[in-house]
């Protein structure tokens, strides 16, 4: 399992306005440029955490984004999911009926406990812990 390159730049963009500090706006140019992410691909990240909640963003010659809360109440699995969606190691770990060995199949509890660790680990993990 790998998260997605978007899901990447998303995690890099919102903890490099952790480490600006809380409420300080930052323009998409300097973040994209100090973070190299490519300027048109952070503006669609942008939009997603945007809507997922994560941060505010304003146009103008002051404008820029910033965090919408502050970065220890910003947690690793938000940013992830706000651009993959929903982790999930196996399509048989999230849906009953999703796999015809379902009855007697040894890997399903193994699947799912590896994703519930792996889910708590971000889940547990804000990006004030991140920006220290």
């Amino acid at each position: 399992m790998q998260i997605t390159r978007q899901a990447d730049y998303a995690t890099r963009a919102i903890l490099y306005l952790a480490r600006a500090g809380t409420g300080e706006r930052i323009a998409t140019s300097q973040v994209a440029k100090e973070q190299k992410i490519p300027p048109s691909f952070l503006a669609k990240i942008i939009s997603q955490l945007s809507i997922a909640g994560l941060l505010h963003t304003s146009r103008g010659a002051r404008g820029g984004i910033s965090l919408s809360r502050a970065p220890e109440q910003i947690t690793l699995l938000e940013v992830i999911e706000a651009i993959d969606g929903p982790i999930q190691l196996n399509m048989c770990v999230e849906r009953n009926g999703a796999c015809a060995h379902e009855e007697n199949c040894p890997l399903q509890p193994v699947w799912g406990d590896a994703q519930d660790e792996l889910v708590n680990r971000l889940r547990s993990t804000n990006f004030l812990q991140l920006s220290r």
